[in-house]
């Protein structure tokens, strides 16, 4: 019997610099050193968390697997239900370039910007299935679009109506149909929730999380909002100016934080009852270093009260098992 691989994605030593120009002539005057270094997996089925402050790269990391930007530096792989292997790190090959695209899709975080004005919604949610040519017969096409929108919680006789005339959550729930129009493998969220009330928040992520189930689809949470990353992940992945600084199993993430970083983190999570907390306050000082200029050295160290001499020497490797972290603390 074959034996299918069950992985969707792999991205190794990931880095991404944006060029800044500046002078008459736009000349590269430095970068921007957005992501660097990243590893990580994904799996069919499973939930991933990407979590850090703004500005840390999170966002970045989904654009370069979804390919809306290709990585400066490091390999991304794409593996069909086969188990079959591609390297799509550069140019998309035209033999998977269909399969790739069906198979990995995109919730963007401000559903205002994220849906095209000028068409209605059922012909945002007919596009890609025109371009990927799935139906052949009108009647089957519409009939699945109304079943989409009536899943995602709207009525099927909305189709008619342009975005402007919905509420931020009725928007977000038209731009989750979108992507699961070509039942992908993979959906990267980032930050879905952050443009929403509280109250349509958790409808959000529970209608995320029984689509998931219905449909076994992979998802990569991004987000900076902890009881969020920690209600819906398997994974969490720590990232801090471009580097992952700590990588474990959700629960184990939150009951023993490691890394200083995650350490502040865990104790700024604001609480209804601050008797519950399990971590006293960790003390940070200064702000995040330039990613134009980032330190020498672990990238926290200007900020960590823990520091110890090769801190600002010697850039920690992301080391463990099932718990990984980036920290001299730990060697």
């Amino acid at each position: 019997m074959e034996v299918i691989n069950l992985k969707i994605i792999k991205a190794k030593n990931i880095k991404k610099y944006f060029p800044i120009r500046g002078g008459v002539f736009l000349k590269v005057t430095g970068y921007v050193k957005a992501l660097e270094s990243i590893n990580i997996e994904i799996n069919d089925f499973e939930s991933i968390g990407i979590v850090g402050e703004s500005g840390c790269g999170k966002t970045t990391l989904g654009r370069i697997i979804t390919k809306i930007y290709d990585p400066t530096e490091g390999s991304l792989y794409f593996y069909d239900e086969k188990g079959n292997e591609y390297d799509v790190t550069n140019k998309l090959d035209k033999s998977i370039k269909s399969t790739f695209r069906k198979s990995i899709q995109m919730i963007f975080q401000n559903p205002y910007d994220s849906l095209d004005p000028r068409l209605t919604v059922g012909e945002i949610i007919k596009e890609p299935l025109q371009i990927h040519r799935v139906f052949k017969n009108k009647k089957e096409e519409i009939d699945y679009i109304n079943e989409l929108l009536e899943r995602v919680g709207l009525s099927a006789t909305y189709t008619t109506r342009y975005p402007h005339e919905f509420s931020g959550g009725q928007r977000q729930r038209i731009a989750i149909a979108r992507a699961l129009t070509l039942k992908p493998r993979l959906i990267i969220c980032d930050e879905p929730t952050s443009a929403l009330d509280v109250s349509v928040q958790n409808q959000i992520i529970e209608l995320l999380k029984e689509i998931q189930n219905e449909f076994k689809i992979s998802y990569l949470f991004i987000s900076h909002n902890l009881d969020l990353i920690h209600h819906v992940s398997d994974k969490i992945v720590v990232i801090y100016l471009g580097n992952a600084i700590e990588e474990a199993p959700a629960d184990e993430l939150f009951e023993n934080p490691l890394h200083p970083y995650t350490k502040v983190l865990m104790s700024s999570m604001p609480s209804w009852d601050p008797g519950n907390r399990k971590l006293d306050k960790v003390l940070v000082t200064g702000e995040p270093p330039s990613p134009i200029n980032p330190p020498l050295g672990c990238p926290f160290h200007p900020r960590c009260t823990y520091k110890i001499d090769a801190c600002d020497k010697i850039q920690p490797e992301l080391l463990g098992a099932e718990h990984k972290v980036a920290c001299h603390l730990y060697d």
